[in-house]
């Protein structure tokens, strides 16, 4: 009999003639942890529709066998009832349901032709017990946290006798402490015997986590090792095709005068005037300067910059000073004829609009600047700058008139800056900039950053990745609880010196 629970074997994909994969193979032991890793656009996730049934057999080339059989595969049934389970990185969770109806939709348990609830919630109950959530299983999603919902997916995967469970960036959108409670989970499965496929671009928890680790770059299957024989730079090599010894490309650049001071800053609640969310903030940015706000989820950072912007619904109190004048920001669009601009946190939300094209994203905020004659788009101009930005920034697109929700998250966030650098500001903030991007889109946003500070633009950045914040800032301010409650210049800083600030410690 195989070692293996899962082959893939030599699996080809296109899409309108373009190979997504080409001869890829996937082979995982039986109660490993695997972990598939990537750039944005490598492969993975058409590889798992292929593997979860989504892109059922006939729409591919290839085989899988699984427990020893090759699958013939229809459609996700089919895989769900071979014991293979899928949980995206966007959960497909019905909010207004409970969630034991969750758990059982499809596949409810009936006494007589009649829904037996009661079954349902005891089932319910001891599959949230396996999956340590402590919740009522009549409780609506809508009322649980994301991570919380993470965990009803899983153990609804287990109701369905799942034992190989493919996971898709699932720790993207969680806390710190949801984290540990998922990677404890994991854990746990995999002394119970389930099979675990792990894709994420959060390489710590790779080698934390993983027993193995299989790398596919461009559609094209690069290697599988022991985790025992891979560190971080490694895998990071296979992925990008190259040694990226360094991830923060740090440059010498000019620290210049003053630019901006916050002075005696106050950010209450958009729903409550009563809660403050940000209290008496004051600090300073510097021309050519990256200056990284770090800080617990909650602490008050997207709050405090965003309200620098003009963002912000809450009420504001405070002082703002640019090239030593005050001025009054009440929206984005005076603070973009100052000279700032943002990326905000949520691209897919707040920066792009999925349903427009690469071209209309990037100029949709500086059409004025294309204005001609009888208002008049300058369509000649307008393509030009477009041009310009896709080969500066590196954006990945066959065109500048496809849809930009159909671009990697990577890519997207490159559009996003380019729209904020069209408007040619001088100080740039980046809240959460490599959030859910892959390790190479990644270090072409770095180099960016650095090239833009040498240029004189200054970057305020919030991020909670403190290996980003240390590698890229060169002043570091710490909030806690609304208060900034430490600045550091990036001399000898530590991530420990950071944690212990960001959790109310003296600085």
């Amino acid at each position: 009999m195989s070692q293996y629970l899962l082959e893939m074997n030599n699996i080809v994909k296109d899409f309108s003639g373009v190979k997504a994969l080409d001869n890829v193979c996937l082979k995982v032991r039986k109660g490993e942890v695997h972990a598939l890793c990537g750039e944005n656009g490598a492969g993975k996730s058409t590889l798992m529709k292929i593997l979860s049934g989504i892109y059922p057999t006939g729409t591919y080339s290839g085989e899988i066998i699984y427990e020893g059989k090759k699958l013939n595969l229809k459609g996700i049934k089919d895989s769900e009832e071979a014991g293979i389970a899928i949980i995206h990185q966007e959960l497909a969770l019905i909010k207004e349901m409970s969630i034991s109806e969750n758990i059982f939709i499809g596949s409810e348990i009936n006494k007589r032709g009649i829904i037996n609830f009661n079954e349902m919630y005891n089932r319910t109950k001891k599959l949230l017990e396996e999956v340590k959530l402590d919740v009522n299983p009549s409780t609506p999603v809508k009322e649980l946290g994301i991570g919380q919902q993470q965990l009803v997916e899983i153990a609804k995967a287990l109701s369905k006798n799942a034992n190989l469970l493919i996971l898709d960036e699932p720790t993207a959108p969680l806390t710190d402490s949801e984290v540990e409670v998922l990677k404890n989970i994991i854990r746990y499965l995999r002394k119970k015997g389930v099979t675990c496929i792990y894709i994420s671009h959060r390489l710590n928890e790779v080698m934390e986590l993983a027993d193995t680790v299989t790398v596919i770059r461009d559609g094209k299957s690069i290697g599988t090792e022991s985790i025992k024989n891979l560190d971080q730079d490694k895998i990071i090599s296979m992925m990008v095709g190259r040694e990226m010894k360094d991830l923060y490309p740090r440059e010498e650049h000019k620290i210049g005068e003053e630019i901006l001071e916050v002075k005696n800053f106050n950010v209450y609640d958009a729903a409550s005037t009563n809660k403050k969310r940000v209290n008496n903030a004051n600090f300073k940015l510097r021309k050519g300067e990256i200056v990284g706000i770090a800080g617990l989820i909650g602490s008050g950072r997207t709050e405090l910059v965003a309200s620098i912007f003009g963002s912000y619904p809450g009420k504001r109190e405070g002082e703002i000073y640019f090239e030593g004048k005050k001025v009054s920001i009440k929206n984005p669009s005076d603070a973009l004829s100052y000279g700032i601009a943002m990326v905000p946190e949520d691209r897919k939300r707040q920066g792009i609009v999925g349903d427009m094209s690469v071209r209309e994203n990037i100029t949709l905020a500086n059409l004025l600047k294309y204005k001609g004659p009888f208002n008049a788009i300058n369509s000649d101009k307008e393509i030009l700058d477009v041009k310009k930005y896709i080969e500066d920034i590196k954006i990945k697109t066959a065109t500048m008139e496809l849809k930009v929700k159909s671009l990697s998250g990577g890519n997207q966030q490159k559009v996003v800056l380019a729209k904020n650098l069209l408007a040619e500001p001088k100080i740039l903030i980046l809240d959460e900039p490599t959030r859910g991007i892959d390790v190479g889109a990644k270090y072409e946003i770095y180099k960016l950053m650095f090239e833009l500070v040498k240029k004189g633009i200054s970057i305020i950045m919030v991020s909670s990745e403190l290996p980003e914040v240390l590698g890229i800032s060169d002043r570091v301010i710490v909030m806690h609880e609304g208060e900034i409650k430490g600045e550091f210049i990036n001399k000898n800083l530590t991530q420990e010196m950071i944690m212990e600030c960001a959790i109310g410690g003296e600085k």
